[in-house]
């Protein structure tokens, strides 16, 4: 290349120093970019996110609601007493009473209800009870009771 080729290439690129002020508009081409590409990107998903498959799904009959299963009450008084649905129960049969519930196919529930007042040791010894019987629904009663005095103390 010749020296004024040269001369006129590095003129081409240069701005001269009077006129060189800065841009005031906005390079507007990545938003154009960034714009094609979301329209590219909802052109692709609209569809697949409308697009529904006709399925046939088995329905049950509207009678056919399980019964809720039976519930038997255990209360521990404070006095040491048992009832067991209400009744007055002996300590001694509750063992037989867990096994028979544990093997009742209409898998029942039981909830114990201890009083505030009842002896830890019993109501401890009752759980023993409870879990070698092989007793796995079981529910507590009433124990807002002792949260709120909880919060009391």
């Amino acid at each position: 290349m010749s020296a004024i080729a040269r001369a006129a290439m590095k003129d081409r690129f240069v701005v001269p120093p009077d006129t060189a002020a800065p841009i005031a508009t906005i390079n507007t081409t990545p938003l154009i970019d960034v714009m094609l590409v979301l329209l590219i990107m909802f052109i692709i998903a609209v569809p697949v996110a409308s697009h529904k498959v006709p399925l046939d799904l088995p329905q049950a009959p509207p009678d056919a609601v399980p019964a809720p299963p039976p519930v038997h009450r255990l209360d521990i008084l404070a006095g040491g007493a048992l009832r067991w649905d209400g009744r007055p129960v002996d300590g001694a049969t509750l063992p037989a009473r867990f096994r028979r519930l544990a093997a009742d196919p209409g898998r029942p529930e039981l909830h114990l209800n201890p009083e505030a007042e009842a002896n830890y040791g019993q109501v401890d010894a009752i759980l023993a009870q409870i879990r070698r019987a092989g007793v796995t629904r079981l529910g507590f009663l009433d124990n807002q009771r002792f949260a709120a005095a909880l919060d009391e103390g």
